[in-house]
């Protein structure tokens, strides 16, 4: 007697295949934490988007005590008539696990080929979805952000002009300043192949920046990183988000170690550009091998040149290490650039052009 050809297929074949003809177009992610307040403008934004493919609702509560539950069950009835599927569940401990916890979660229980990450206070514009999948489905090994509205207004105002004006190239080449990752995290799109080959994010909570961290795996993975340059959501801006319980000395060591893996075991040898406090904590952070490698300090306060050499008192060489310190006329390429973007009045920028240097190959900004 024939066989059924479902019989004699490997069972894992067949989920897969069942999988895929019930998968959504996109999911948006969404990881919830006493967000009572926030949520029916973000739900609300969700229900207005104008993206004709299938979509999905995936909600996590990671433990929340204001009744965000109830407000997100609220609006399934709407959301489902729009089309949007809806699936929420959560966990009522004691503590909360965290934002990549419950990120992962989220996406572990959803459906969608593509992924659109949400913020709870944050709120998208109806195009959206629509034109971050239109290029996630040209990209689909990428993440892909957009252009962001800030509010309060004028709250982070160096950081979101930053956010907006980056260029294509500038996505790739200023991953190792301090404002994070080029493309931010409330804005990202992408695969769900391409989130299972780079993640999970990491979960350990409170403290630790996995969003910088998934951001910096992805590029070791081979991930490629876009922009739609149209604002396509309002990133709020509040004391309580997240983001504020990660220290900053956390993400210089996160940085400083990707620079390092990333650039300077490239380099035969480089100059720091600043000979001031940021330059020389840069210089003491780096390993043995690296601190080698400065072959000079270069700067524009001729206080800091007279001095001629910096000398690493903490140093166990003896004798201990002198590096000179430089006109930045007479430094040489390549530099890392310790000096902070958007403070000098263009004053930076236009020494940088005077050296006909290129950024991503003559220099990095770390700062």
């Amino acid at each position: 007697m024939d066989q059924n050809p479902a019989e004699t297929e490997p069972r894992t074949g067949r989920e897969e295949r069942e999988a895929e003809r019930s998968a959504m177009d996109v999911c948006v992610i969404l990881p919830v934490y006493n967000a009572s307040c926030w949520l029916d403008e973000c739900l609300q934004a969700v229900l207005q988007q104008d993206f004709n493919g299938s979509m999905e609702l995936s909600v996590f509560d990671d433990a929340s005590t204001d009744g965000s539950r109830e407000v997100v069950e609220g609006w399934r009835e709407r959301l489902e008539a729009r089309g949007v599927s809806m699936v929420i569940s959560g966990h009522s401990s004691v503590r909360p696990r965290g934002v990549g916890y419950a990120k992962n979660k989220a996406v572990c229980q959803s459906r969608g080929r593509y992924l659109c990450f949400q913020d709870a206070d944050d709120v998208m514009s109806p195009q959206r979805v629509r034109l971050q999948y239109n290029v996630s489905l040209l990209h689909p090994n990428a993440l892909v952000g957009c252009r962001v509205q800030r509010v309060p207004e004028g709250s982070t105002e160096r950081y979101t002009r930053w956010i907006n004006t980056l260029s294509q190239e500038q996505l790739i080449t200023q991953v190792y300043t301090s404002h994070g990752p080029t493309v931010v995290m409330p804005t990202w799109f992408c695969s769900r192949k391409w989130y299972l080959k780079v993640g999970p994010f990491d979960e350990r909570g409170k403290g630790v920046p996995e969003d910088l961290l998934f951001f910096y795996q992805s590029l070791r993975q081979g991930g490629r990183l876009f922009r739609v340059d149209r604002c396509l959501l309002i990133y709020r801006y509040h004391e309580k988000a997240a983001t504020h319980s990660v220290t900053e000395e956390t993400i210089w060591k996160l940085r400083v170690n990707f620079l390092q893996e990333r650039v300077l075991s490239q380099w035969e040898n480089f100059t720091i550009w600043n000979a001031g406090r940021q330059g020389r904590k840069l210089y003491r952070c780096l390993s043995p091998t690296n601190q080698k490698k400065v072959k000079a300090f270069c700067d524009v306060d001729e206080n800091k040149i007279q001095k001629g050499f910096y000398t690493y008192e903490e140093s166990k060489e003896r004798p201990k290490p002198r590096i000179p310190i430089l006109h930045y006329s007479k430094a040489s390429a390549p530099f890392v650039i310790c000096v902070k973007l958007d403070m000098t009045g263009g004053v930076l920028e236009e020494k940088l052009d005077s050296l006909q240097l290129k950024e991503g190959t003559d220099y990095f900004h770390f700062n």
